[in-house]
């Protein structure tokens, strides 16, 4: 099934950069809907098994605590530039133009100045439990059954770099259509009414997208 999707591309520099960067994001947002499904037949496997066999998969909630980080944050950067993060829009979809350009540069200068200062932090936190001092698998662990946890935390500021990246060309782009009053950017997701999103999801959703 196609997605569809309402960002433009050209042959410039930066619409270049988005779809060599999309092309990770779309690998790891793939890897986070299989870690998903992978779940799911976890969960099948352990209540059938507990129910049927009295035997219930061994540390079931440390690997569910584990591998929730990997559809939980790899998808970040993909729903960026697909424009499918919630957010507060009344008065930014009603600006048009170079206000609607510097609406969406102020905003995300201030989220890529927080996913900064966020990747310093997570990364903290990996180092924290990754400690080189002690053997591979006796450092920070699970309560259960003693799963290591810095993947989990190590896949978190991975996630965050790649968003920073993403939020990066996204600035570039509309520093570009605010110098240039560019009406329709490419590289960034552009500006649509409620009916037009639902209309776009409803298409994705039934197949038909990408159909002509």
């Amino acid at each position: 099934m196609a997605l569809s999707s309402n960002v433009l591309v050209d042959d410039s520099g930066p619409s270049r950069f988005d779809r060599a960067l999309l092309r990770v994001e779309k690998l790891l947002n793939l890897l986070g809907g299989v870690t998903i499904i992978a779940l799911v037949i976890l969960a099948v496997v352990h209540v059938v098994g507990r129910k049927l066999l009295n035997a219930p998969v061994y540390g079931y909630v440390d690997w569910i605590e584990q591998f929730m980080v990997v559809f939980a944050f790899f998808g970040l950067a993909y729903c960026q530039r697909e424009g499918g993060h919630i957010r507060m829009d009344i008065i930014v979809m009603r600006l048009r133009g170079r206000a609607l350009w510097l609406a969406e540069w102020l905003s995300t200068l201030f989220m890529l100045i927080l996913m900064i200062g966020l990747i310093y932090g997570a990364w903290q936190h990996f180092d924290r439990s990754f400690d080189f001092s002690r053997p591979l698998w006796s450092r920070d662990s699970s309560i259960d059954i003693a799963l290591p946890i810095w993947p989990a935390k190590l896949i978190v500021p991975v996630a965050f770099v790649l968003m920073a990246a993403r939020l990066s060309i996204q600035l570039v782009i509309y520093s570009r259509a605010l110098i240039s009053g560019e009406e329709r950017p490419a590289g960034v997701p552009l500006p649509e009414d409620p009916m037009a999103v639902a209309a776009r999801e409803a298409e994705t959703v039934s197949g038909r997208a990408g159909d002509g």
